[in-house]
């Protein structure tokens, strides 16, 4: 009997052993949507005034990039008035962001087996997305109804045209409060876009943002302050990156949904770390600084890069012709498009 009773308490031990160390190896909080097995390696790309001469995106291919996002562009004259305009094709837009353009620039990228981002933004006359906000509910309703129109216009496009990722809005910040009509213009985009959809959401916005549920991936625009020193270490900078990384998984585990970096980028200034989002035009007095970048760049890679919830991300930005300014945030010929290429390179 004393035999038997040990034998079942050794038994008994092992079960308690075996699951204490299941839960014990187990994440946390492991969400439930598939791991992507292939991030997107991405950047933002530039349109172009004239049409590709050839070889560009043979370029972009040999920093192992997959994917690009493109940009055209609707126009509002004040953030408080509910007035946008658009066109598809006209004579005085860019080639690159007129539909050919993006079509063009599309069928190029596909020949060397990079993928397209559709990522429509509003360009906001002295202003900049975040302050578009209404100040009577007419107003609102008069807003969404041609912000809707103007994105369906390019749901259609981005369907015709085969673009896998489909972006439905940028920076929106002081509009996405108001989710029921957030999620009429995700339904109208799914009525005309098959591909997988996503809101690029500024890095002070996202966490209030109620409609991830209704995305395939949340979409931020990564510009998190990093360091108020010139020459951080990296260590300083990937230790900067804990508390956003943070914020992120709650958001992720409270959604169950993948992340892209719809945005992110770094100037080759030394005050890179600080704002990352500040304009180059207001940048001049800052010392020029390639080493800067370049660690900015090492320490995403490091901090996030190999994070399971990370669908992707997009650097801002990248020049077909070639950076032809300082400063400026693009990685071209610089220390950052080594850094980018190492570890887009790689498997």
């Amino acid at each position: 009997m004393k035999l038997l009773f040990n034998k079942y308490l050794f038994s008994s031990l092992i079960l308690i052993f075996f699951f204490l160390g299941v839960w014990v190896l187990a994440p946390d909080s492991t969400p439930d949507f598939p791991v992507i097995s292939q991030k997107l390696k991405g950047v933002c790309w530039v349109g172009s005034r004239q049409a590709l001469q050839g070889g560009e995106l043979e370029s972009l291919a040999t920093t192992g990039a997959n994917s690009i996002s493109q940009t055209p562009f609707g126009w509002q004259a004040d953030p408080g008035k509910p007035e946008i305009r658009w066109a598809l094709e006209n004579d005085r837009m860019w080639w690159g962001e007129s539909a050919i353009g993006l079509k063009t620039t599309l069928d190029s990228a596909k020949s060397h087996q990079i993928s397209s981002m559709l990522k429509p933004h509003l360009w906001v006359r002295g202003a900049w997305p975040g302050e578009v906000e209404m100040s009577s509910e007419q107003d609102w309703q008069q807003w969404f109804g041609l912000y809707r129109k103007f994105i369906v216009d390019y749901a259609r496009l981005a369907e015709k045209s085969e673009m896998p990722f489909f972006c439905i809005g940028t920076e929106l910040e002081k509009t996405s409060h108001r989710t029921q009509d957030w999620r009429k213009i995700i339904s109208a985009v799914r009525e005309v876009y098959s591909g997988k959809i996503t809101y690029a959401a500024n890095f002070t916005e996202y966490e209030q943002i109620q409609f991830w549920s209704e995305l395939d991936f949340i979409g931020i625009q990564g510009y998190f302050p990093l360091s108020e020193k010139k020459k951080p270490t990296k260590r300083e900078l990937i230790n900067a990156w804990k508390t956003p990384i943070s914020n992120i998984e709650a958001v992720v585990n409270q959604f169950q949904k993948p992340v892209i970096f719809t945005e992110i980028g770094y100037c080759n200034t030394e005050d890179a770390a600080k704002e990352p989002w500040v304009w180059p035009n207001e940048r001049h007095a800052s010392k020029l600084s390639e080493s800067s970048q370049a660690l900015c760049y090492e320490a995403f890679f490091d901090a996030v890069w190999t994070k399971e919830w990370l669908a992707g991300v997009y650097f801002w930005k990248w020049y077909p012709e070639g950076k032809g300014r300082d400063p400026d945030f693009s990685p071209q010929g610089l220390q950052a498009e080594k850094v980018m290429r190492t570890y887009f390179s790689q498997p």
